[in-house]
């Protein structure tokens, strides 16, 4: 019979090995996956929907615990992540890598059985782009990490598409391409204030090399180029309603007013609005994309 303390025990534990997947990431990665999967299915297949899923979280999961793993020694250096398991000692680097690996074979082979074998690569090299060229690479030694590192975290909407038709579209690459855009003015919003700690963990993002000024005017730029990028959607490729139109544009708008803000008058409340608006912007523009096909 296990006491208290062996059930306190196992719970943080548990608690731990999730925290490694990052399961916030996940989540937002699974609603991009959703839209792509429901905007490319001729026949909607209910079991196909859910393999989708589950391949791509499990693979966005592997990605989330291999980047704690690799950066371990740098998130002990930071107030923000030094309390995760890896620097705080609650996980051994071995068995995290481990829990990687299984993450990984478990999301190859669950789209490569349950879906086909263009999904499950498309995966595998989302794995392998964030692992080594973002977080081992990139992030250590250049400020462009953020723009060339964001192809791995637009990748979901790419293989939700392959696992419904077994094919890259054109509409799947439009999807692609608001992520890619998307992700830049979302994380250096949350970076330009923590640039101090990123300085001294020694990472050369953007914030740290060029300054804030140049960070949040190249933010703005990335929110205005998402308003024409999301409309392509529908027009020219005429996939969605005049519903999501109307929400992109206006969604963009607000997008490119609060970086245009945090751009010309800075401070850390609108650096703060721009960073949990750009979380807002996302879901709802996916979500709008699900309802208006």
């Amino acid at each position: 019979m296990t006491t208290v303390a062996q059930r306190a025990a196992l719970r943080q534990t548990f608690s731990d090995y999730i925290a490694l997947t990052k399961p916030r990431i996940t989540l937002l990665v699974l609603v991009t996956t959703a839209a792509a999967f429901w905007v490319a299915a001729r026949d909607f297949s209910l079991g196909l929907f859910v393999i989708a899923l589950l391949g791509t979280g499990l693979a966005s999961s592997a990605a989330g615990v291999f980047n704690c793993l690799i950066d371990r020694d740098v998130d002990g250096l930071m107030a923000r992540t030094r309390a995760r398991p890896l620097p705080a000692g609650r996980v051994q680097p071995l068995f995290a890598a481990l829990w990687g690996v299984a993450l990984t074979v478990a999301s190859f082979g669950v789209l490569a059985l349950g879906a086909n074998l263009l999904a499950a690569g498309l995966a595998l090299f989302a794995i392998l782009f964030y692992t080594l060229v973002y977080t081992r690479w990139l992030k250590r030694t250049s400020p462009w990490c953020t723009e060339i590192g964001g192809i791995a975290g637009a990748m979901p909407p790419l293989i939700g598409w392959a696992a419904a038709t077994g094919r890259i579209e054109a509409p799947a690459l439009v999807l692609f391409g608001i992520l890619l855009l998307w992700q830049p003015p979302h994380f250096w919003a949350l970076a330009t204030e923590r640039a101090e700690e990123y300085r001294a963990a020694g990472l050369p993002i953007l914030p740290v090399v060029r300054g804030e000024r140049v960070t949040r005017r190249r933010s703005f730029f990335y929110a205005l180029a998402l308003l024409p990028v999301s409309v392509a959607l529908f027009y020219p490729l005429k996939v969605t309603g005049a519903v999501y139109v109307v929400g992109a544009i206006a969604l963009g708008l607000g997008f490119s007013y609060l970086a245009w803000r945090d751009w010309r008058r800075p401070s850390p409340d609108t650096s703060k609005r721009l960073f949990l608006y750009s979380m807002l912007y996302l879901a709802t523009l996916f979500l709008l994309i699900i309802i208006s096909v």
